[in-house]
């Protein structure tokens, strides 16, 4: 009696959805291991014919044919040039979404790499050089190569695994809509709702480093732009007009007093640059108008809230003391990317597999932003980072993202295949 009951036991826990998940990574791991020659191709390809924000219509046709091979469910054109693909367990369960980003920026490559991009596009009138300065190509190829050693393992999951591969993360065009808020309205959500969502970003930290923090990780970010309005006047006379030049001067050192002498900043980061001045057209002419652009950083709401009106006020009442005016308009580009605190605490020992001797690291809050926040409003959700620096790399001299000598130690990338591959069978059988 007591061997059977010993026997029962054991089978009871051998069973039990940790150790079958832990027997799954095993194999995942080892797959992961064989697919890594494919997955850095991938991530060549892509970066060398990066593909500015709605516009990745190569980018987007090379992931649906690679996600249709696996035997997925694939939808197209969502959001412009999205692609989501379904991969359904054989056995009931939650679901799990994992989502990387496509889109490349307007910066010229200045790396010495034999599949450096050459690629140019028009970008606000103006031919650029475009590359994938973000690493979102390695967002891309990592997403692909989770998804493929998901495929292999359909027979075993217990669930299904959304996989959303988004366009226009850096900002939509001018005029058009974009990026993950598209892709939300367009329905993304709106047949399947997942269960939670994982999301990586790579960065120049220690190699196959993972980094995570629960709650605020990245800023909320607005856009602004302030018009001031004069009187246009021949420059040797300005007292016959109104100076917006003069205004917009008062105007940029006026704003960068708010953050730092009227919010209690002890509370949250903010932060406030002005980014364009544009004004004039001839070097005799006071012009009648000079438009600023600029972003806003934010960790709470409420100061995010402040901060605006307090800009807004401001600049009101200064183009005023001069008999200007100024009309402010602000655009909210993301919300804050809010690590659900449960979610990112279950998440930890998936990480730490994933990691393995790279380990998992805390980070401190950063102050660029993401548009992964908005899926996080609907579903609970985890957004971490990978190093890919190279190995024994001075970080305080390794170029961030958006240089454009910015680069990626492709060794980094297995680990996170591993950590988007681990989180979705972790997830799926939890329960």
């Amino acid at each position: 009696m007591r061997l059977s009951l010993i026997a029962i036991m054991t089978a009871a826990t051998l069973s039990s959805p940790a150790l079958f998940a832990a027997d799954l990574k095993a194999t995942l791991a080892t797959d992961i291991q064989a697919l890594m020659p494919k997955v850095i191709e991938w991530r060549r390809d892509l970066h060398q014919h990066p593909e500015l924000s709605n516009r990745e219509f190569r980018t987007s046709k090379l992931v649906a044919a690679e996600l249709k091979k696996l035997g997925l469910e694939v939808q197209t054109g969502i959001a412009h040039t999205g692609v989501v693909a379904i991969l359904k367990g054989a056995k009931p369960g939650p679901m799990v979404a994992l989502r990387a980003d496509m889109d490349a920026l307007p910066v010229k490559e200045q790396v010495d790499l034999p599949f450096a991009s050459k690629a140019t596009a028009e970008y606000n009138g103006q031919q650029v050089g475009v590359m994938h300065a973000c690493g979102h190509d390695a967002h891309v190829a990592m997403l692909l190569g989770a998804a493929t050693v998901l495929s292999k393992q359909q027979k075993q999951l217990a669930g299904s695994v959304m996989f959303i591969f988004q366009p226009a993360e850096e900002g939509a065009p001018a005029g058009e809509e974009g990026g993950a808020s598209l892709m939300l309205k367009q329905g993304l959500f709106a047949k399947t709702k997942p269960d939670a969502i994982f999301g990586v970003h790579v960065w120049p930290a220690p190699t196959g480093q993972l980094q995570v923090k629960a709650e605020g990780i990245m800023a909320a970010a607005d856009s602004f732009e302030i018009k001031v309005k004069g009187v246009q006047v021949h420059g040797s006379s300005p007292w016959r007009g109104i100076d917006p030049v003069a205004v917009s001067g008062q105007l940029i050192t006026a704003l960068h007093q708010i953050p730092a002498r009227q919010l209690d900043v002890t509370q949250a980061p903010a932060v406030m640059s002005i980014g364009q001045v544009h004004g004039g057209v001839r070097w005799n002419i006071i012009p009648d108008e000079v438009v600023l652009g600029g972003t806003v950083r934010t960790f709470d709401p409420q100061m995010r809230e402040q901060l605006l009106a307090k800009m807004k006020h401001t600049a009101e009442h200064i183009a005023a003391a001069s008999g200007a005016t100024a009309e402010f308009h602000q655009h909210s580009f993301a919300a804050v990317t809010w690590n659900d605190v449960k979610l990112t605490e279950w998440a930890m020992p998936s990480l730490t597999w994933a990691a393995g001797k790279a380990g998992v690291s805390s980070i401190k809050p950063i102050t660029a932003s993401e548009d992964f926040s908005f899926y996080q409003q609907q579903v609970p959700g985890v957004f971490f980072f990978l190093g890919i620096a190279e190995e024994g790399a001075d970080l305080s001299k390794t170029a961030p993202n958006h240089s454009p000598f910015f680069r990626v130690n492709e060794a980094a990338l297995e680990n996170g295949v591993r950590a988007l591959s681990g989180l979705a069978v972790d997830f799926l059988h939890k329960n």
